[in-house]
């Protein structure tokens, strides 16, 4: 996991580029507007989605008006265009790769993903063909700030906490999925404001290749990224330490 864990954390520093932050925001008031059309209103405090989508929101350093802009406008008849799906498939080298797309036009989402997958010498699958490669987790982003990391642990793992791990600036919180919910209480009643905090499918087994192939597989996953229908992309590769400093 520690592999994929400093990935995430990389990937959100280079994020930081004006394409990047605009793909962030997007995906942000896409989550808001989700979460306002199921959670039941505007009120964070009533709408547990909606105040997770807040979160990371602030998270990716999105301002208050945009933030309070995207939940008035979704509380019109934004959120009502919008629908979840999810595209699973195997992606160069036997890679998995599983999408989560929100969009308004289910048509686009399909054609767009289907071709990237073709283009790259993978194939689209059916839905749940993949799923069993994956557990479902809450996955949390914590600054560590002044934390000291063995009193915080020992915190978190009183909240649901299944691992914790430390990576530069941040720890990463992985919960089981019925613990999300506990997990986001626990930080409030601590006082934390997590960066990021997300369900996540996590892969059960990896998929080793060679450092060479393996970033062409992550300029793949880079394409879906862009995307605009999609909100998260998930995969099997297994992030090596070569891999990683070829990256850095």
């Amino acid at each position: 996991m520690s592999g994929h864990s400093k990935w995430s954390t990389i990937k959100r520093k280079k994020g930081a580029t004006d394409a990047k932050r605009s793909k962030a925001f997007s995906r942000v008031i896409k989550e808001i507007s989700v979460a306002v059309k199921n959670g039941g209103g505007i009120d964070p405090k009533s709408n547990p989605a909606l105040r997770m989508a807040i979160s990371n929101a602030k998270g990716v350093n999105m301002p208050k008006d945009n933030i309070e802009r995207a939940i008035n406008k979704a509380s019109d008849t934004d959120g009502n265009k919008l629908s979840e799906i999810t595209y699973e498939g195997y992606g160069p080298h036997g890679v998995a790769i599983f999408l989560e797309c929100t969009t308004d036009n289910l048509k686009r989402t399909v054609s767009n993903v289907r071709a990237a997958f073709t283009r790259s010498g993978g194939a689209l699958g059916t839905n749940g063909s993949l799923e069993f490669l994956f557990d479902r987790k809450g996955v949390f982003t914590v600054p560590t700030l002044d934390l000291a990391e063995d009193e915080f642990t020992l915190e978190v793992i009183d909240g649901g906490a299944e691992e914790v791990e430390k990576v530069d600036e941040v720890f990463i919180v992985y919960t089981s999925f019925e613990d999300f919910g506990t997990m986001q209480k626990k930080l409030e009643d601590m006082g934390i404001q997590p960066e990021n905090a997300e369900l996540q499918r996590v892969p059960a087994v990896f998929k080793a290749i060679r450092v060479a192939d393996a970033k062409k597989v992550l300029k793949v996953i880079d394409l879906f990224e862009e995307d605009e229908d999609v909100q998260n992309v998930f995969h099997n590769l297994e992030i090596t330490d070569d891999l990683l400093n070829e990256m850095e």
